[in-house]
């Protein structure tokens, strides 16, 4: 029996996620397995250096340290660990260019801190949220060994997820609920709007 999105992922991870994965992106996922990983990867990586820029800018805030120092480390197993199955499949890493996503979300940043923090804080939230509940989609389609390897990121990524969005409460000086609903308005105008690039996260594919 297959596991199911709402068995794989808590309640609230769902709820905070303004929409769910177009089947059509599942469908491309599915056709286009090694551009996903090497994205996949790519994505990895730049988890852990978002999570080390945040070290090095906020040197001040021994909460944050630790819980960027612990993301870092585990992205970067993440991605050895995606390089190594992409070896063994034949498929070899190389630079992609990005998708909009993450830069279609930052770029809503505010400019000075605190609220920059906050964003780029809740921003995180939102790039983790969705990577689970991309994971979770994929499992019951893919071969053994991904769905296996995609079942324990879901569990790391989700941790990530509750973590990002744990920071930016703590380090708020007011609600932040309207800047999540703000983000996940602009969240689903991503995932929602034609996409002509091919991407872990992008929007909807254009057909060719």
């Amino acid at each position: 029996m297959h596991d199911s999105v709402e068995a794989l992922l808590p309640a609230d991870l769902l709820g905070f996620l303004p929409c769910a994965t177009p089947d059509e992106w599942i469908m491309a996922a599915l056709e286009n397995q090694s551009l996903l990983l090497i994205d996949h990867a790519q994505c990895e990586r730049k988890a852990a250096s978002t999570a080390m820029s945040l070290m090095y800018r906020y040197v001040d805030h021994p909460l944050l340290l630790t819980k960027m120092s612990q993301l870092a480390r585990e992205e970067l197993l993440h991605f050895e660990q995606v390089v190594k199955l992409m070896e063994a499949r034949g498929i070899d890493y190389r630079h992609i260019g990005a998708s909009r996503y993450a830069e279609g979300l930052r770029g809503h940043v505010s400019r000075d801190d605190p609220q920059r923090l906050v964003d780029v804080l809740i921003v995180g939230a939102f790039i983790e949220a969705r990577s689970c509940e991309r994971f979770a989609r994929l499992i019951p389609r893919l071969d053994d060994e991904l769905a296996k390897f995609y079942r324990t990121l879901v569990k790391s990524e989700g941790r990530h997820y509750e973590d990002y969005l744990m920071l930016a409460r703590h380090f708020a000086t007011q609600s932040i609920e309207e800047r999540i609903a703000f983000f996940a308005d602009r969240e689903r105008e991503l995932i929602e709007a034609p996409d002509p690039v091919f991407r872990f996260h992008s929007g909807m594919p254009v057909a060719a």
